[in-house]
């Protein structure tokens, strides 16, 4: 069955995370990728403690908290404008080549970005790429105060879209996001440009590409 609606991540999927990698580098020569790493990783895992703990921040403070253990672990000492210029290059990060144009090829299609991110977060790197008409919703945690995956979020796309979940596609670069939306009975499309393994969580995606492209070619 086709779908008949597109349901995209933000982060990592359409944007780029590392593209801050550049403002980091250039902040703290030698230190940008070991400080991009970590810095996403630590913004991710205070999302998954925080909803397991009921201790909800929103993601823009997710990301300054992580930015801040991250510079601190690598001993690296910005100074409160260098913060906000790391944090402002996260409203402006780069969009994946092929995001514009899936999305444009796609227009016959509701589409939808649901996302961790704060409205203002994903508005404002939606605008930065000029993707603004590309999108009939732009769905954030934010009403729900709990982060993917948890299943109540991924409703919230069947809520706004009016279509049947396993009509929607989710598409996802985050393998834990692909097996939160698959155990809620998306059909789900990985975008695993890294050639990486399934996670070990008991579900599998209903296919795997390496570009957005490829969703125009699935079956």
């Amino acid at each position: 069955m086709k779908p008949q609606a597109y349901v995209f991540d933000a982060y990592g999927t359409l944007f780029d995370v590392y593209s801050v990698q550049a403002k980091c580098e250039e902040i703290f020569p030698g230190r940008g990728a070991d400080l991009t790493r970590l810095w996403r990783a630590r913004q991710l895992e205070y999302s998954w403690l925080r909803s397991l703990m009921g201790r909800y921040e929103d993601f823009w403070k997710l990301t300054g908290d992580g930015l801040r253990y991250a510079c601190q672990f690598l001993g690296v000492k910005p100074g409160q404008e260098q913060i906000e210029e790391l944090m402002q290059s996260y409203l402006a990060l780069d969009a994946f080549p092929e995001s514009g144009q899936v999305l444009a090829k796609l227009a016959a299609f509701p589409r939808a970005i649901l996302s961790n991110g704060t409205p203002a977060m994903l508005e404002a790197v939606v605008r930065h790429n000029g993707l603004e008409g590309q999108f009939g919703h732009i769905i954030s945690v934010d009403e729900l105060k709990v982060y993917k995956p948890h299943p109540s979020v991924y409703q919230l796309a069947v809520e706004r879209l009016g279509i049947a979940k396993e009509n929607i596609a989710f598409v996802s670069s985050n393998g834990w996001d692909v097996a939160g939306a698959k155990a809620f009975g998306f059909t789900v499309y990985w975008l695993n440009r890294q050639g990486a393994p399934v996670e070990e969580l008991g579900v599998l995606p209903d296919a795997i590409i390496k570009s957005p492209l490829d969703l125009l070619y699935l079956p």
